[in-house]
């Protein structure tokens, strides 16, 4: 067998060409076999399914590059769940848009590596003028904002825990029982007591909670607070729990991964008014954003506060390197190898405008509105409440939990819908997260045919297959 082609220098795009046809083909042809949200037949169908086209994993002598694309692609496709498809709306798990997609193909193409200058001589630079531009969104009135790209939310909320520990030494996380998951993971990882828990009978800290709770503690603090919970949606009262920061002397992080984009949607950004009052903020833009994974970031109000990230490798930023000009790239993340995730941002960002960016988000929360009123409109379901962002909570009327679960899964297994699930107000709930902005009315009342329809048959007795 010949030796194989690179994707990079001149030759790399002529190599590259015929090999992605062979993908688009491999995407189309498996997209079809699949034909809906999700294959059908759940674990026991699919996995046996993948591991057929997939053995032997190490062949003795390989099948050669197209065949192996062809085969594996196709097989992944068929089994993929697709968040392009209406009616997979469980998650926080966005379909990319072609563009970043397509960007990311070059960026994987030409594999800089975002840990010193001579691997990346200019995505170093688009990255520091992208994270730049972001960060000025977020604290349009400080003089020197900047933020770094992460691997999503999780890492940008660890990031900022991080920061806080190294100007205050050991700190109390405050955080709401609506917080996410990884707030209490970073206080485990970085050696801190776990986070106090204020309560959010509502879906949002309670201020009140928050106020007694402050009031009691003593030393460096720090609240978390959540713009666009993962059940809800819901984005806690930023402002007022800024000022009681502020009258306490506690810090403020905020975890907008979800929400923070809709400071580009003129409709929708005083839902996170107050953001740039917050010592550190995370976004993600492979939620609400329509990047391919991973987009995420950690903005802070003035560069000097991400210093104590700063870390030295002589082979990758020698002193005598950084004095005669070679940028520092090593306090920008900690990790080494990272790819340039700033591209496919940047392409789609220029590439829509403010105005395009807040179309799509627009579009999107305007379909998690359709469907609440559907809901709403349906007398055998139940709706928990308006959306705040694009997610949606509901459930058949006089069902029990156990039901609704079946339900969920069933839709799994039978490859109709992907829905969500979330326990909150004392009952368990399906969720509806939206994230595609051609979603139609059409697609969301036949999703909510597919839940009725089932609940009418598990009341009936049947037995779901």
């Amino acid at each position: 067998m010949p030796t194989p082609p690179l994707a990079g220098g001149t030759t790399g795009p002529a190599a590259l060409r015929p090999l992605i046809d062979t993908v688009l083909t491999a995407l189309h042809d498996g997209a079809h076999r699949r034909d809906g949200p999700l294959p059908a037949g759940g674990p026991d169908t699919v996995t046996p399914h993948l591991r057929t086209a997939l053995h032997p994993v190490i062949p003795d002598h390989g099948t050669g590059a197209h065949h192996a694309l062809t085969t594996l692609i196709n097989a992944l496709t068929q089994g993929a769940a697709d968040p392009a498809d209406p009616l997979c709306a469980a998650h926080l798990h966005t379909p990319p848009l072609a563009l970043a997609a397509a960007a990311d193909l070059a960026a994987s193409a030409l594999n800089p590596s975002m840990d010193s200058w001579d691997q990346a001589p200019s995505a170093s630079a688009l990255e520091a003028d992208l994270t730049a531009a972001l960060a000025a969104e977020i604290y349009p009135h400080h003089t020197a904002p900047d933020a770094l790209v992460t691997t999503g939310g999780t890492e940008a909320n660890q990031l900022a825990l991080l920061l806080a520990r190294e100007r205050h030494g050991t700190i109390q996380t405050i955080s709401g029982t609506n917080a996410h998951h990884s707030i209490t993971r970073a206080t485990w990882l970085l050696g801190l007591p776990e986070p106090i828990t204020v309560p959010a009978p509502t879906g949002v800290i309670d201020l009140t909670a928050l106020d007694d709770t402050l009031a009691r503690l003593h030393g460096p603090l720090l609240v978390t607070a959540t713009a666009g919970t993962t059940d809800t949606g819901q984005i806690d009262p930023l402002t007022d729990i800024a000022d009681l920061c502020t009258i306490h002397g506690a810090e403020l992080h905020i975890d907008a991964a979800y929400g923070g984009p809709l400071l580009f949607s003129p409709t929708h950004r005083n839902k996170v008014h107050g953001l740039d009052r917050a010592h550190s903020v995370t976004l993600d833009l492979h939620k609400l954003g329509w990047q391919p994974a991973s987009a995420g970031i950690l903005a802070v109000p003035d560069h000097h506060h991400l210093d104590p990230l700063h870390h030295h490798a002589p082979y990758l930023n020698a002193d005598d390197d950084t004095e005669a000009g070679l940028p520092d790239l090593l306090g920008r993340s900690l990790r080494t190898t990272r790819r340039p995730d700033a591209l496919k941002i940047a392409v789609t960002l220029q590439a829509l405008g403010r105005t395009g960016l807040a179309d799509l988000i627009d579009r999107t929360c305007t379909a998690a509105h359709q469907l609440a009123d559907l809901i709403a409109k349906t007398p055998t379901l139940d709706l928990y409440d308006r959306p705040t962002i694009t997610t949606v909570l509901f459930r058949p009327t006089h069902t029990d939990d156990h039901t609704v679960a079946t339900i969920r899964r069933t839709l799994l297994t039978r490859g109709h819908a992907v829905l969500g699930r979330t326990h909150t107000n004392g009952r368990l709930w399906l969720k509806a997260t939206l994230l595609n902005p051609h979603t139609t009315p059409h697609d969301l009342q036949q999703l909510l045919d597919l839940v009725t329809h089932l609940a009418t048959e598990l009341a009936e007795g049947s037995t779901p297959r």
